[in-house]
């Protein structure tokens, strides 16, 4: 199957723009025959959020581009550019009782793939992530997980 591109959205760089995109690409895939969300959702929660607290995107103004595409059959491609920080990207071990920093080592569990790319407009994070059961019989083909460009 080639790369079908199926939507993309530019929205505020808040958070209240996080659960917006999360019900949209719930209702995009849904229509797109994808089935198992969970962890679509939870990537796009987490890839949206660090931009919405940690990059330039939060600032007045700012914005957040979203894409999704299908790259294979039960695996979409989330990509999210943002205004850039002044840091790169990277998980981080947390400590237990820190409210914050796992958010990336979540994006690395739910993720067959993941990584980070230099954009025109800051920082471009993407994450592909299976929508099938990955018991099932006729699951994707889960790759290793990779840093990297695309």
């Amino acid at each position: 199957m080639s790369e079908r591109f199926l939507a993309e959205m530019v929205v505020p760089g808040d958070a209240s723009s996080v659960p917006l995109l999360r019900q949209y690409v719930t209702l995009m895939l849904t229509a797109a025959g994808h089935q198992d969300l969970e962890r679509v959702r939870l990537v796009l929660t987490e890839l949206m959020s660090n931009a919405v607290i940690h990059t330039r995107s939060r600032e007045p103004g700012g914005l957040v581009a979203v894409e999704v595409s299908e790259i294979g059959a039960g695996l979409v491609r989330v990509v999210v550019t943002d205004a850039g920080a002044r840091t790169v990207p990277c998980p981080r071990r947390s400590e237990d009782d820190e409210d914050h920093g796992r958010g990336l080592c979540l994006v690395e569990a739910m993720s067959a793939c993941w990584g980070t790319r230099p954009s025109l407009l800051g920082t471009t994070v993407w994450a592909e992530v299976l929508t099938v059961e990955e018991s099932s019989p006729s699951s994707a083909v889960r790759p290793t997980n990779r840093r990297s460009g695309l």
